[in-house]
């Protein structure tokens, strides 16, 4: 199975590309921080990024869903962010990379859970807060940088994906895919 991470800056469209490629049949493992915020503001916890506990949290649901879709009968999987991002995030935060963490990007280096090509979705210019995504289009800026030095320290090649419609985004990321990992046609 050949295994790609979609990341980016808060707000750069990834979801709905990747929402995109779920309907044209192909596998995709949802990201975990929104839904570690949601949850989380849902129990009374208004910014549950300013704890400590946040890192590990997001980084035990990412591996629990990467697992979990590790069964999926599927030639191609995408992956909305990786345990790399949650490093990534760590950083930006001003928070260590905790053992577990350490532990999970360990395990992905040396198992190579993932292409070595990272579809990288850039920034549209602006960014639209909601209640999970408070950030200013600047520092959506500087959270995009620490990410792309923290997949490159790591061994990744960066393939941006340009600004543009969600349709030509995903014909991007398939004709992409295809020249890095051989991808075929989305199994059922």
């Amino acid at each position: 199975m050949k295994r790609f991470v979609l990341t980016g800056a808060p707000g750069a469209g990834k979801t709905a590309v990747l929402r995109q490629l779920e309907r044209d049949g192909f596998s995709v493992v949802e990201e975990a921080a929104t839904d570690v915020i949601a949850l989380s503001q849902a129990c009374g916890v208004a910014e549950p990024w300013t704890h400590a506990s946040f890192i590990d949290t997001v980084a035990d649901l990412q591996r629990r869903r990467r697992l979990r879709a590790a069964h999926e009968p599927c030639e191609v999987q995408f992956h909305d962010r990786s345990a790399i991002c949650t490093a990534a995030l760590a950083t930006y935060l001003g928070f260590p990379v905790t053992s577990a963490l350490a532990h999970e990007l360990e395990r992905l280096r040396i198992e190579k859970i993932f292409e070595r090509e990272v579809f990288f979705i850039r920034n549209l210019g602006f960014v639209a807060p909601t209640e999970a995504r408070r950030i200013s289009f600047e520092e959506a800026l500087r959270f995009e940088q620490i990410h792309e030095q923290t997949y490159r320290d790591m061994g990744f090649a960066i393939v941006w994906i340009e600004p543009g419609s969600v349709a030509d985004r995903v014909a991007s990321i398939k004709r992409l895919a295809g020249a890095a990992g051989s991808l075929s046609s989305p199994v059922h």
